[in-house]
């Protein structure tokens, strides 16, 4: 058996796009050659990869999940293998996919990218937003090689490399009337309304700080952005909790916060680079978890 990248590349593409048309459509080649590509592989294996369905595309079955996962870390490879070639072995080249937890990527991704990019021009980073399990997902499938996340409900196919704890504050209006305060008790806040942010394992995170002070949060909105969170406790609507702070108290539509610390010892989120565990960083991701590494590190542009 010997399958060729080429055909590999037809089955990622087909099972990302859902549809056979479609695939063709991104490749630039005729259905007919993704069709017979298809065929050809699922004979060579000897295993059903997709599920065809009549008008509504196609889907992986629980074989093609395991050989898309597979493929898409060989393909890395073998890009990498073509571009350091013609390179004369030089590591400092390549593309590299990288995830990042939404709220991570707002507040690290900007200065972590232009500052890698002016490092190594000769990698190119795409970069992959989502929750926490959207990270784990997209770790496991293979469709990014590393991850700045938490280490929340991490599986054991999954390593974390610690790199920062980040302690809860509170988010209440520049006008609130604890808002002069030096630090506040999450007690004082119990009977107003909470503003949640409303991702997996996050809300559990969230939720764990009220039960470790025996309260119940009074919910009045649920959000996936913590922008919108921002906006709404500007204008009086509610407080939040969060363990990322912004640079400005301003949010985006000009409204003002304030930040306070909380007198409660509660723990923290960890900040955490995550990998598949069975699989070594190739050299261009490897010097992206090292630049990354050494900016949370003592002395560096996140290290305060």
């Amino acid at each position: 058996m010997d399958l060729s990248l080429r055909i590999l590349r037809y089955v990622v593409e087909t099972a990302d796009c859902g549809s056979i048309t479609e695939a063709a459509k991104r490749l630039n080649v005729s259905q007919p050659s993704i069709s017979t590509a298809l065929t050809q592989a699922e004979a060579q294996l000897g295993v059903q990869i997709f599920v065809r369905h009549h008008a509504r595309g196609v889907t992986l079955s629980a074989a093609g999940q395991r050989l898309v996962n597979d493929a898409r870390l060989l393909l890395n490879h073998a890009r990498d293998f073509n571009q350091n070639a013609q390179s004369l072995g030089d590591a400092q080249r390549g593309e590299i996919v990288v995830g990042s937890f939404s709220t991570l990527a707002m507040r690290f991704m900007p200065s972590l990218l232009s500052g890698f990019a002016r490092r190594y021009p000769g990698i190119s980073v795409k970069l992959e937003e989502g929750d926490q399990q959207e990270m784990i997902s997209h770790l496991i499938s293979g469709r990014t090689e590393l991850a700045l996340s938490y280490h929340f409900a991490v599986p054991e196919e999954i390593t974390g490399e610690r790199l920062a704890d980040l302690p809860p504050y509170v988010l209440v209006s520049a006008n609130h009337p604890l808002a002069c305060r030096d630090e506040v008790s999450l007690a004082e806040l119990e009977n107003e309304p909470f503003i949640l942010l409303d991702l997996p394992h996050s809300r559990d995170y969230f939720f764990s700080l009220f039960d470790r002070c025996g309260l119940t949060p009074q919910i009045a909105f649920r959000t996936r952005s913590s922008e919108l969170i921002r906006g709404l406790v500007g204008h009086n609507q509610g407080y939040s909790l969060h363990n990322v702070l912004p640079r400005t108290n301003v949010g985006y539509d000009g409204s003002k916060i304030a930040i306070l610390p909380m007198s409660e010892a509660l723990p923290p989120a960890t900040v955490t680079c995550l990998r598949l565990t069975r699989h070594e960083f190739r050299p261009a991701v490897q010097a992206f978890a090292d630049y990354m590494r050494k900016a949370f590190g003592s002395g560096g542009i996140f290290g305060s």
